[in-house]
């Protein structure tokens, strides 16, 4: 079972998916993309706290 989180689903105006098998991965990858991507240079537990509400599950 796939994790998934989409960029524009956490409150961004960007077409990004992050996909992996675990939840503590996607938070990684998820992070990773925020500071390259989006010049965020701190993740907040409340925006942890926002990609788990979004996060989706793919079969």
């Amino acid at each position: 079972m796939t994790k998934v989180v989409r960029c524009r689903d956490v409150g961004f105006d960007c077409e990004g998916v992050v996909r992996a098998e675990t939840e503590e991965e996607v938070l990684i990858q998820v992070a990773a993309h925020a500071k390259e991507v989006h010049g965020v240079e701190e993740v907040t537990p409340e925006i942890v706290e926002k990609v788990r509400s979004v996060m989706i599950v793919e079969a």
